[in-house]
């Protein structure tokens, strides 16, 4: 299937590893320019080698925190100057996990509002930075990376910070359709990352088993935690999602939901 992304270009917030990471590297496989957005300069760099020695486009770093308004402006008019233009933002920023969790008597205010202003408030200010150079270009993406703690009570700060992205998706593609942008929002259920190994390995180690069996248990058919597929979901089957999404055969679906977990939970409606 060509999906038509040849000459494009794209701005992956979060793009220095994990799903952003693969995101980045899918879109610059399709023969999409890239400038890769983080706070880690070092990690930027090795990425932007690696990717571009694979992939044989342009990878560009840029350091930038988006928690701060100013960095994301000055970052994202530098993009679009070093890419000539700017078709696709994918706003995949986020801090894993985050920083608070637990029951509400835990929750700690100026973490809990961490969390809040790197995921979502940092994706809108990067959609607001990008918007007008999409809308020069008449033909725009924007794809949102969410989290399925969205649709799953339990951790406050995360489905604090992921949900409201769903709303942001909805109602920028109300507003930006008439000028040929798609607006849709990805919820990665658990995907296996670089961060993934050792997350694995302490939970072997408190349960006293190894690795492959914790994978195994957790992600079982019959497992609380476990999904349709019987295990954990790649971060290439997540850039599989956003790449398409980005293409010109995605052109009809704005304001979208779409849930990559393998099948996870019970719920019926998102």
């Amino acid at each position: 299937m060509q999906l038509g992304l040849e000459g494009k270009t794209a701005i992956v917030v979060g793009g220095s590893r994990g799903i952003g990471k693969a995101i980045a590297t899918g879109l610059a496989r399709e023969g999409v320019d890239v400038v890769i957005i983080a706070r880690s300069r070092d990690q930027l760099e090795t990425t932007a080698r690696e990717l571009q020695a694979e992939t044989a486009r342009k990878v560009v770093p840029i350091v930038a925190d988006v928690t701060v308004r100013q960095q994301v402006d000055s970052a994202v008019t530098k993009a679009a100057d070093l890419l000539g233009k700017l078709n696709i933002l994918v706003n995949s920023g986020s801090v894993p996990v985050g920083k608070a969790g637990g029951s509400i008597e835990s929750i700690v205010d100026d973490d809990f509002l961490d969390d809040f202003n790197v995921k979502y408030m940092g994706a809108l200010r990067c959609a607001r930075a990008a918007i007008p150079h999409l809308i020069n270009q008449r033909w725009g993406r924007i794809i949102n990376i969410s989290g399925n703690s969205a649709r799953i009570a339990g951790n406050l700060s995360a489905g604090a910070r992921n949900t409201p992205l769903v709303h942001l998706t909805k109602t920028l593609a109300g507003q930006l359709g008439r000028h040929g942008i798609t607006v849709n929002c990805i919820h990665p259920g658990a995907t296996r990352t670089e961060r993934t190994p050792g997350v694995l390995a302490k939970r072997a180690r408190e349960l006293g088993i190894t690795p492959v069996e914790v994978e195994r248990r957790d992600y079982a058919h019959d497992s609380p935690s476990g999904n349709s597929i019987g295990r954990m979901v790649e971060a290439t089957e997540i850039a599989d999602c956003a790449v398409f999404l980005a293409s010109d055969r995605a052109r009809a679906i704005t304001g979208g939901l779409v849930v990559v977990d393998g099948g996870a939970g019970q719920a019926v409606y998102y």
